[in-house]
């Protein structure tokens, strides 16, 4: 479990809080719990009533869907310093999806009765959830927009190259599969079949080189600027 001196500054680093007080923070920690996981732990199921939201401290939380004839659709792929949860907080219905580790992971539950209590009692804060809320909005808005406008190629690159938005250059950078193959072609909706050709197509292009879990970008600028 974190030190709690530390719960404090990981909540102020949500763009939820981001522009909250010191105080108002210290509120928010009171309805804060820690919640250790084991690789494929279950957070939540579907259907399960929703009492607050999540934060990642480490690790990483998949959100999924299952059909009814056990097909997997991975929806979200959250690691450290990411929440989830915070709409479903709002409209006090049940999950519609479920939540598994992937890894080892800490995760924070911030109470909604903290949240609801803290809008009630200072219009300020309100202000400051909504605008919170608005940012993972426009972030669900560009996910959105990247499966209904861009190629498979297209989403693969923008999977590898998502820690490096505004760098415009780089030689032999080094990142690691965030999860299994599987799992990234479902959130990237595609076929693990269609992942592997496209990895192997990148890497016949000398745009990276791929050795297990672990992708050598060969030069970010010309990876972003590669057109299928």
């Amino acid at each position: 479990m974190p030190n709690p001196v530390k719960i404090p500054a990981i909540l102020a680093n949500i763009p939820m809080f981001g522009e909250m007080s010191p105080e108002e923070i210290e509120l928010i920690v009171q309805g804060t719990r820690a919640i250790q996981l084991a690789r494929g732990d279950v957070l939540f199921h579907r259907g399960d009533p929703s009492t607050g939201f999540y934060v990642v401290i480490h690790g990483q939380i998949k959100l999924a869907l299952s059909s009814p004839q056990g097909i997997e659709k991975v929806l979200e792929l959250f690691g450290p310093g990411q929440s989830f949860g915070e709409a479903l907080m709002f409209l006090d219905k049940p999950y519609p999806v479920y939540a598994q580790s992937l890894t080892d992971s800490l995760v924070l539950h911030i109470n909604r009765n903290v949240i609801f209590s803290g809008i009630d009692s200072d219009p300020v804060f309100c202000r400051k959830m909504l605008a919170g809320l608005s940012f993972r909005l426009h972030r669900l808005i560009h996910y959105v927009e990247s499966f209904s406008l861009r190629s498979s190629a297209q989403r693969v690159i923008g999977y590898l190259l998502q820690s490096f938005e505004g760098t415009e250059s780089g030689q032999d950078v080094q990142i690691c599969l965030s999860a299994n193959k599987n799992v990234i072609a479902s959130n990237l909706n595609i076929t693990p079949e269609t992942f592997s050709r496209i990895l192997h197509l990148l890497s016949d292009k000398g745009l990276i080189e791929v050795n297990g879990k672990d992708v050598c970008i060969r030069d970010i600028a010309k990876l972003r600027a590669y057109e299928e």
